[in-house]
């Protein structure tokens, strides 16, 4: 739950130097664990605990958190590696990543739990550690469901997050699960796609046309703006810089919770399609690369994913191959069945349908035989339990740390 901090001019200085004090030591405590290959924590914590303590002043908290994230950044990058996602061994980007300490943000991200950090939620106030002492009186605003969220199911660590002059702090909560609903109906197809992110089974299409003409629009501004290459050009594409993502996340947001709602309400489960490696396996002329690989389908699938888990909805992938060419009324296999990218004619029957709602019709018939043949739900496991103190390992982005991680 991300909770924006409003803290005053000292308060800021106070948790800017914090942040700066934190990722200092924890690239110290890198360059320490690449030099003596040393990676994990408790070993990691023989070799830098007392010096980060008395270099940066910071609380015993506070460095362990810092060797810890140290630790998890590494943990991160090994699994990366291990995936391929940093290319093959030996190449340039590998080689990039292997052959140098990771490094942090000055304002990367830091994880705090309860000794360093008390919430007042009916006051909507915090109490929080930095280097300058514990600071009280620190107000956020939230929603009320955030709040009543908060009240409830807070659990565990929070991080605080300094983002384009804005402070943070994305505190863990424990939601309860709904019981899995297996005594299903049948099941809403979802067919994703770049012109249409998203038509049903239902022939509800949620168009990108809004979307992908801000994308476009932001792309030719970027390239502008990079050629200029002037400072107030710098300056412009600083301050533009991630907005056309939230508005992305924010579409694929209403999207999922519409479609996990709807499927509640009438006791389907969701279908959709294992779009796996799909950036690799398609070949574009070069117009098009740029729209493909701005394409948030992961972010949407995994949004689904896991709202449909809190709800008790089953989510099944399906094998996408052919569902655009095969006729969902007599199950016709033919590329010209496929007329043009919104209209499909079978050639066999003659049925004429949305050539997007024909496809997630075909998803919504393979999700519904496996299903009745056993298969279960895909939808993702949560991640592992926290206690009081504990923390979970995360992403290099989370915690600010320089390598590089795998995209959507």
């Amino acid at each position: 739950m991300q909770v924006r901090l409003l803290p005053t001019p000292v308060q800021a200085a106070a948790l800017e130097a914090t942040l700066r004090a934190c990722n200092e030591a924890a690239t110290w405590a890198s360059g320490v664990a690449f030099e003596k290959d040393v990676k994990s924590n408790f070993a990691l914590r023989e070799h830098t605990y007392r010096q980060i303590k008395a270099r940066w002043g910071l609380g015993a908290q506070a460095a362990q958190h810092v060797i810890k994230k140290t630790c998890d950044a590494y943990a991160t990058l090994k699994a990366n590696l291990r995936a391929g996602n940093l290319g093959r061994p030996g190449s340039k980007r590998y080689r990039r990543a292997v052959e140098k300490p990771v490094t942090f943000r000055p304002e990367g991200a830091q994880p705090y739990d309860d000794r360093m950090l008390s919430w007042q939620i009916d006051q909507r106030r915090v109490s929080i550690w930095t280097t300058a002492g514990r600071i009280k009186d620190v107000a956020f605003t939230s929603s009320p469901e955030q709040m009543a969220t908060l009240a409830l199911y807070r659990k565990g660590e929070s991080d605080l997050v300094h983002r384009e002059g804005m402070w943070f702090l994305l505190a863990t909560c424990e939601v309860p699960e709904a019981p899995l609903n297996t005594d299903l109906v049948d099941f809403l197809g979802i067919d994703l796609g770049i012109v249409n992110i998203a038509t049903t089974s239902d022939g509800e299409i949620m168009a990108g046309r809004e979307l992908n003409r801000v994308r476009v629009r932001e792309r030719k501004l970027r390239t502008k703006l990079q050629k200029k290459n002037t400072p107030s050009a710098k300056r412009r594409l600083k301050k533009r810089r991630c907005k056309e993502a939230r508005r992305a996340k924010d579409i694929n947001h209403k999207i999922a919770k519409h479609v996990v709602a709807e499927a509640e309400r009438t006791g389907r489960g969701i279908a959709l399609e294992d779009l796996t490696g799909i950036r690799e396996r398609v070949r574009l002329r070069k117009p098009q690369r740029a729209t493909l690989h701005s394409w948030a389908f992961a972010q949407l699938g995994q949004f689904i994913a896991y709202k449909a888990r809190k709800a008790g909805v089953p989510v099944v992938y399906v094998d996408p191959a052919y569902t655009s060419r095969t006729c969902a009324e007599c199950g016709h296999i033919d590329k010209a069945n496929r007329v043009s990218q919104a209209w499909f004619a079978c050639r066999s029957c003659g049925f004429v349908d949305h050539a997007d709602r024909n496809s997630s019709r075909n998803i919504r018939a393979r999700a519904w035989q496996l299903w009745r043949s056993g298969a279960q739900s895909t939808a993702p496991d949560p991640p592992p339990e926290r206690g009081r103190g504990t923390g979970r390992k995360r992403s290099t982005t989370a915690s600010g740390a320089r390598c590089a991680s795998p995209g959507l």
